[in-house]
């Protein structure tokens, strides 16, 4: 027998208490080093948690929905040096010998719903069923007030159903008063397992509780009330839970729009040159080269406009006493935001002053894979001094980013188009790339917006300015 280890988790930066949404292992399974275990869900990206050796699962510490902290254990593993070679023979055994998950025996179809059927299946799941209803329904009957009608019309148990779901999802939903009929499947041929009925459960409550907030916000702003539709009147629906990282983004950017005072500089510049430097430095026939994107090098570009004017690398502040101040950051953390499939998650790259081109361009491209593959630290994603948001590879003209608060300022970067400029008596065709920069009118004034978007210009027009 081999050595016995505990996994821990890692240092995940400064969250805490942030759920488990999947396990990747079971006892038993060989796994190599760097094989995902568990993968957590913080408010701002999803984190695989790697297996930090190669060994065989003795025993799982978590499961789905608990919530960990750095150092807490993850499972025991016991060392093995052929954790190639055993692994090859656990995947050839998984063809041969069918899985064993209790937990999802209502997913197999059944032809028929027999009494027999939904006996066993009960006794497999009624503690966990009961445990998870009245969690939810406890966790959030303190966090809500009272549900509205259009809600206990969705959840009325009372009325009949057709829809195609096996027993134990059917007692399951009669225990949360779940009308099935509203519940699109996800199993083979739509049927409906015990995950659609929790994910509806749970959009529904946070339906209430937004509608909640905004009733009070409101009424704090002397606003007219949100309206209440019931949809499903006009026509057909699908109800959609929003991921934990659209939900936690969306407040955050709901409050940022609220409390700051928001105005947007619209600018251009003209990159003809620098975008013919730009392909020229992409057509190296070194194998290792890194491709060069206009992003590293407006990034580049940014800095010397933070330089001179630092107001816009700064946060408001309020002292023990109640006073705002403005810190002035000296330090160059540029964050740019990146479209996954979960929502938008913002890494960062740390001191930006200090790096070349290439470096920058380097870290974009891992840092923008990380974010696509969910496989973020959340120390990857903190300490922007400003942030960048770039729709230049989708299209469009013109918009305006929300600040990132504490940040006083964003940069919106648009797809550059061919213009015609005058210049020396003539027009002459000009690649121009449209900037939209949002800046908290509390410490910034309009001049100031049009000075730094004015210099930004200057420089990306000639990058040689980056260098004084």
């Amino acid at each position: 027998m081999g050595e016995l280890k505990t996994v821990f988790i890692p240092d995940i930066g400064d969250f805490e208490d942030v759920p488990v949404i999947e396990v990747f292992i079971k006892a038993g399974s060989q796994v190599n080093a760097e094989d995902p275990l568990i993968a957590l869900e913080s408010d701002k990206a999803t984190i695989d948690i790697p297996a930090p050796f190669s060994g065989v699962v003795k025993e799982i510490k978590v499961k789905s929905g608990d919530k960990v902290s750095e150092g807490t254990a993850i499972a025991i593993m016991e060392l093995t040096e052929k954790a190639t070679d055993e692994a090859e023979a656990v995947e050839e055994s998984k063809d041969v010998e069918p899985s064993n998950k209790p937990e999802n025996s209502e997913e197999v179809v059944l032809d028929k719903d027999s009494e027999e059927q939904a006996q066993s299946q009960s006794q497999l799941q009624p503690a966990k069923n009961t445990t998870t209803a009245e969690s939810i329904a406890e966790a959030e009957q303190k966090k809500i007030p009272q549900t509205d009608s259009s809600v206990i019309a969705a959840c009325d148990e009372t009325v009949s159903s057709k829809a195609h779901a096996g027993p134990s999802v059917r007692r399951f939903a009669r225990e949360l008063g779940v009308n099935l009929d509203l519940i699109t499947g996800s199993g083979p041929k739509q049927r409906i397992l015990k995950e659609d009925v929790q994910a509806f459960v749970k959009a529904k409550l946070s339906q209430v509780q937004m509608d909640s907030k905004n009733t009070g916000m409101a009424a704090a702003l002397d606003l007219l009330p949100w309206p209440q539709v019931d949809f499903a009147k006009h026509g057909p629906v699908e109800i959609k839970s929003l991921s934990r990282i659209k939900q936690i983004a969306g407040a955050n950017l709901y409050r940022n729009w609220i409390m700051i005072p928001h105005v947007t500089q619209f600018d251009e510049a003209d990159i003809t040159d620098l975008e013919a430097l730009r392909k020229e430095s992409n057509t190296t026939e070194k194998k290792d080269a890194v491709k060069l994107t206009l992003l590293s090098f407006l990034m580049k570009a940014l800095i010397a406009s933070l330089k001179k004017f630092p107001e816009f690398n700064a946060s408001l502040d309020k002292n023990a006493n109640g006073e705002t101040n403005l810190v002035i950051k000296r330090y160059y953390h540029i964050g740019f935001a990146v479209d996954t499939a979960n929502g938008l998650v913002v890494p960062v790259i740390r001191d930006v002053d200090q790096k070349g081109v290439v470096a920058i361009a380097r870290e974009l491209g891992e840092l923008a894979a990380f974010a696509r593959e969910g496989k973020l630290k959340p120390t990857q994603m903190q300490g922007a001094s400003f942030t960048i948001s770039s729709l230049g590879g989708v299209g469009g003209t013109a918009f305006t980013p929300i600040i990132n608060a504490p940040e006083v300022a964003i940069l919106g970067v648009s797809k550059a188009v061919y213009k015609p400029i005058y210049r020396e008596n003539q027009f002459v065709p000009r690649l121009v790339l449209p900037l939209s920069l949002s800046y908290d009118h509390r410490v910034i004034d309009g001049a100031a917006a049009a000075r730094f978007t004015s210099h930004l210009a200057e420089v990306l027009t000639d990058m040689r300015l980056a260098l004084l």
